[in-house]
């Protein structure tokens, strides 16, 4: 209506006072309803011409949207293992911090498992003092084979020395059990060795490596017990949560409640532009919008991402073709907005649903220098009539929340 209106300013009302004042016709007489059409053809002609056009400019360059909304991602509350709710430590809606428990899953199979790696460590560590007691043990075994040897090989050198001498002095018998006696107490001096390296092998490595495993346990143990404490991953606020003790837990099936991330939703606001306007959305666009949970305000913003990719003509590969009469809508340009000032969306409520302006701006080319006068005037034209759309955004943000409680029919 607006764009009417302006464009009869200089199309019919020219051809009118023409008719006027040159012609000399007049309402009533020359000019009767019947004969309108005929007496201003060129100037209705030239207006809807007019019109046409203008609203076409502006809807390209200035282009205006309903469907923006202020997307916030939340964070599934879901437990790792499957369990019975033991503990439930917050309502149903509360603020949380990073780390705060929000419930706990029965833990007696984790507690168990835990005491079991417990007495494994303190049994390896006894095992360890019985082994330095063997290390001691064998030790004295070795050093008492080793003064048995001394003792045998002394008595057969000394004998041996006397045959040498005083050959049948010493029978000959007496020598030759001597030697068994010496090769018999060699034996055992080398089986004492073995058993004192046992000892010390089992002492240095085979029971710390058992002790390490057990730790390993342990820690593994403590994990699955912590596993059943679920804490918020993030500062934010818990809603809806309505978990209570004895329910079932399963991460495969559901989960136990979203977790909002402070701040959520209250950063941009995402917007879908049609898509002929794709060669038109620039980030750096100056933009307006306006919320239908924040009323009577225009929020100034600034366009500061434009998503190369329409989500429309997104597929998952599988078994089937891809039929392209199965995309029912065309999709839209995914634009993000922000506040130009902080804390423009203060007061809006995440998730809220807006309408969006957002405007062209050509000064850098108009101040060109070579940029020439025709051009120059036309980007002006198109700059100007930005405004129109500037005071739609206004009208519909004065008559949204009338339109929203009173012309609904709730």
């Amino acid at each position: 209506m607006l764009e009417l209106l302006l464009c009869a300013t200089f199309t019919i009302l020219p051809d009118y006072l023409y008719r006027r004042y040159v012609q000399g016709k007049r309402f009533g007489r020359e000019i009767t309803l019947y004969s309108v059409w005929f007496e201003l053809r060129f100037g209705i002609v030239a207006c809807l011409m007019l019109t046409v056009s203008l609203i076409t400019m502006i809807f390209y360059f200035h282009p205006s949207t309903t469907s923006a909304t202020l997307y916030y991602r939340t964070v599934p509350i879901v437990s790792e293992v499957i369990g019975r709710v033991a503990e439930v430590h917050v309502d149903v809606s509360a603020s949380v911090k990073q780390g705060d428990v929000l419930f706990r899953l029965d833990s007696a199979k984790q507690d168990a498992s835990l005491l079991t790696a417990k007495r494994k460590i303190a049994e390896v560590d006894a095992a360890m003092l019985a082994a330095q007691a063997d290390v001691m043990k064998a030790d004295g075994q070795l050093q008492e084979a080793k003064g048995s040897l001394q003792q045998a090989q002394d008595e057969l050198d000394t004998k041996t020395e006397l045959q040498k001498r005083n050959p049948g002095i010493v029978p000959q018998r007496d020598i030759e059990k001597l030697g068994v006696a010496v090769a018999g107490r060699q034996g055992a001096l080398d089986s004492a060795t073995a058993s004192k390296q046992s000892a010390t092998t089992r002492l240095s490595a085979l029971l710390p490596a058992e002790k390490a495993s057990a730790e390993a346990a342990l820690a593994e143990a403590q994990v699955d017990l912590d596993k059943t404490f679920i804490r918020a991953g993030v500062d934010g606020r818990v809603e809806q949560f309505g978990l209570r003790p004895g329910d079932i837990v399963n991460p495969m099936i559901r989960s136990a409640g979203v977790l909002i991330p402070e701040g959520a939703g209250r950063r941009a606001l995402l917007a879908g532009f049609g898509q002929i306007e794709a060669q038109v959305m620039k980030v750096g666009m100056v933009a307006e919008a306006t919320c239908i949970s924040k009323p009577w305000t225009i929020i100034p913003m600034v366009v500061t991402n434009v998503q190369d990719y329409i989500a429309a003509g997104q597929f998952r590969g599988g078994e089937q073709l891809v039929e392209a009469q199965q995309v029912a809508r065309p999709g839209t340009i995914l634009v993000f907005m922000e506040p130009i000032y902080k804390g423009g969306l203060e007061g809006v409520t995440p998730g809220s649903s807006c309408v969006a302006n957002a405007y062209t701006s050509n000064h850098d080319v108009i101040e060109a220098k070579a940029t020439g006068a025709l051009k120059r005037f036309v980007l002006h034209a198109v700059d100007a009539t930005g405004i129109v759309h500037a005071m739609l955004l206004r009208i519909q943000a004065l008559v949204l929340p009338i339109k929203t409680l009173v012309l609904s029919g709730h």
